[in-house]
């Protein structure tokens, strides 16, 4: 399984699931959408499978400093736009395990997530 977090690295939230992926040693590269950004293809396919409402972060500092005209109407489209150009916008963090997409932080949904069961 390809694991990959996406998010900034001066966020406590993303910084506490990096910590539980490092203390449980599940094997993950982190991606910091600040340094590398995201393509508009990426975004695209999250916006599909979680929904703009799901991957925008309308409660963020970001958003707020928006002007009207680029918060009303949001859509898909428009939603790739501002996340290209203002990353931080996206909900955090973004865990990507190669099959399935998972927003936010919660121990122990990712112990779910990451618990294998033998018979």
């Amino acid at each position: 399984m390809s694991t990959t977090l996406y998010g900034i690295k001066n966020c406590d939230t993303v910084r506490a699931a990096r910590r539980w992926l490092e203390t449980h040693n599940v094997d993950f590269s982190f991606q910091d959408v600040r340094d590398t950004p995201l393509t508009a293809s990426q975004l695209k396919t999250w916006l599909q499978v979680l929904g703009v409402d799901a991957l925008v972060n309308k409660r963020s500092t970001t958003w707020k400093q928006l002007s009207p005209a680029q918060r009303d109407g949001l859509n898909p489209d428009t939603a790739i736009a501002l996340l290209l150009e203002h990353p931080t916008l996206m909900k955090r963090p973004l865990l990507d395990t190669g099959s399935e997409l998972h927003l936010g932080f919660k121990a122990e949904h990712y112990q779910s997530l990451f618990t294998h069961h033998t018979l």
